[in-house]
């Protein structure tokens, strides 16, 4: 039987796999994993934490209520974003009679947004990438520079450091777990620095 700790070290597409046969501590981890990000966002455009707080819990809803149909061709991230976005344009549109020629420069910084994000993602993500794996205990930060770098098997890995295959895989899924909590700290920073 698998714990959240267990979760915590799934990828985003492990997850969403799980959450498609209804596993409920799928779906928790994943809201851990994003639900900070969406509500800076939601935030952002809504100005009232309540409103803000609403919108995200309607797309984790919405989530949740189509696990058993969900067809995603983009990452996990980048999916809540638009189903956010689109969700955030509704309501600017329904909600804000008032502030209907605000609507356009919403979309438009929502557009500009996603560009960011990109851009954020190709410049600085991989130099923040090398930056945390240099920060980790020697031998996860081994693990995961022969996995970047030389793109070699566990095994290979296993064989070059004299370790085992489990105690590599062990590594690694621990590496990858304190490297998505730096990203996520990072992201949620970045989302911060936005709003002031």
């Amino acid at each position: 039987m698998k714990g959240e700790g267990d979760y915590n070290c799934f990828s985003d597409e492990d997850l969403l796999s799980l959450l498609g046969q209804g596993d409920e501590l799928a779906f928790t981890i994943i809201y851990q994993r994003y639900h900070k990000l969406l509500y800076v966002v939601a935030y952002k455009y809504l100005k009232n934490d309540c409103s803000a707080k609403d919108s995200v819990q309607q797309i984790f809803y919405r989530l949740w209520e189509s696990r058993s149909v969900l067809i995603i061709s983009m990452n996990l991230r980048n999916y809540l974003y638009t189903m956010l976005k689109n969700h955030l344009l509704n309501e600017i549109r329904n909600n804000y009679t008032a502030m209907e020629k605000n609507y356009e420069l919403a979309q438009e910084k929502v557009e500009y947004e996603d560009d960011l994000l990109d851009n954020i993602e190709k410049k600085e993500i991989e130099e923040q990438l090398y930056r945390a794996i240099n920060d980790l205990p020697e031998q996860k930060k081994q693990v995961c520079l022969y996995k970047l770098r030389s793109n070699l098997s566990n095994l290979e890995i296993a064989n070059k450091m004299g370790i085992s295959v489990p105690t590599v895989k062990t590594h690694y899924a621990q590496a990858i777990k304190m490297l998505r909590e730096h990203f996520n700290k990072l992201l949620f920073m970045l989302y911060s620095f936005w709003l002031s």
